[in-house]
């Protein structure tokens, strides 16, 4: 795929939308974001109960509270969070995105990955960059609707929850997603 000049300066022109957004976590401080983990949380399971069972069944969560993406023409996201194993935070991770296509447009959700597994759980943990791919299951509840652990562990050893999206993005473009250990 070739990108045009003109394709080149607005996917650029993006960059400063994508950071004027911010990722609503305010300070870099571990305690900021352990404490929007913890509301991240408490808004899943009040409106996705069913995800009480598969945190239960899980080894490990990735909890991203808040990542923002905005598009035009190239596009990009990002957003902090942290790995909680057996209810702790071990780790903290950033979430940065890239895409490029016909896109326009900026959007927030909150996602957790599930990690259903201890084998994929210690691959996340041991990789530089864990890129996602096509070892998760995501899925993307509407409100109200029933997530069950029984239904989907057998599909993947990594199940992504998507939720609270707000915004509109509209694109038809090629992403790529990595999860970095980061230092708060």
């Amino acid at each position: 795929m070739t990108l045009s000049r003109r394709t080149t300066i607005l996917g650029l022109g993006a960059l400063p939308l994508l950071a004027a957004c911010g990722n609503g976590i305010g300070g870099r401080g571990p305690a900021t974001i352990d404490a929007r983990v913890d509301s991240t949380l408490n808004q899943l399971y009040a409106d996705y109960p069913g995800t009480r069972d598969l945190a239960a069944k899980s080894t490990g969560m990735l909890i991203m509270p808040l990542v923002t993406e905005a598009g035009l023409g190239l596009g990009g996201g990002y957003g902090r969070g942290a790995l909680r194993v057996g209810g702790a935070t071990v780790d903290y991770y950033s979430v940065t995105k890239a895409s490029g296509g016909l896109q326009i447009g900026a959007q927030q959700y909150a996602h957790v990955l599930f990690f259903m597994t201890q084998d994929a759980l210690e691959t996340f943990r041991r990789s530089p960059g864990y890129a996602g791919g096509a070892n998760i299951l995501y899925a993307t509840p509407a409100k109200g609707e029933t997530l069950s652990a029984e239904t989907t562990t057998s599909l993947a050893p990594v199940i992504a929850v998507i939720f609270g999206q707000s915004g509109l993005r509209v694109s038809a473009s090629l992403e790529g997603v990595k999860y970095t250990r980061i230092i708060p």
